[in-house]
């Protein structure tokens, strides 16, 4: 159903709302190793590391399900604003204020989901060296559908800031997108490199 919405028409759900999909695909597959390592003859000495980023992968999975739906309603939030009447000059200056707080919205659920795809790098790092061997292929999966949440989450961060008047805060998002697209690169590659060793 998610999918025949995101095919049709309508624009929205869209590119964010799929960030977040591939962000909370990332966290699941990392909770498959994790939970393929558990109780797992030879992982002994893991397990509590283990326990401990199933408990970090599923809360991000679950935070990023609930993205999905965010972005949505945000972009719904943007089409809203725009539809306010612009008749009078009190009008306008409504529609406007409206117009910034919906774009700025739009602009942080984006934000928020390449910040919890970076997290689940973090995770994944820690599955890619210490899960179970038979499943170091996922692991790299999900560090790549996590990056790929960071980079798609970034798209839709800067479509919308295009719009935003508040330089101070599109300069300060901008400078935070820098860092995370950096950080999720360096991560993904220390963790495919990990995983081509065990492979």
């Amino acid at each position: 159903m998610f999918l025949d919405e995101v095919a049709s028409n309508s624009p929205a759900p869209g590119g964010g709302s799929v960030a977040a999909l591939a962000g909370a695909l990332g966290a699941a597959l990392t909770s498959m190793v994790c939970n393929l390592t558990k109780a797992k003859q030879g992982y002994e000495s893991v397990q509590d590391e283990i326990a401990e980023a199933l408990e970090k992968s599923e809360e991000l999975r679950k935070d990023l399900t609930d993205l999905v739906d965010e972005d949505t309603d945000a972009f719904n939030e943007v089409m809203k604003a725009l539809k306010m009447p612009k008749e009078t000059e009190d009008q306008k200056e409504q529609r406007r204020n409206a117009m910034q707080a919906a774009f700025k919205q739009a602009a942080e659920v984006p934000l928020q989901t390449a910040r919890k795809c970076v997290q689940i790098l973090d995770v994944a790092y820690i599955v890619a060296e210490k899960g179970n061997k038979n499943s170091v292929s996922d692991a790299a999966v999900s560090a790549l559908m996590a990056q790929t949440g960071v980079q798609a989450a970034m798209l839709n961060v800067r479509i919308n800031l295009s719009s935003i008047k508040d330089t101070e805060y599109t300069q300060q998002v901008t400078t935070e997108l820098h860092e995370l697209l950096q950080i999720a690169m360096q991560k993904s590659t220390e963790i495919l490199n990990i995983v081509e060793k065990n492979l």
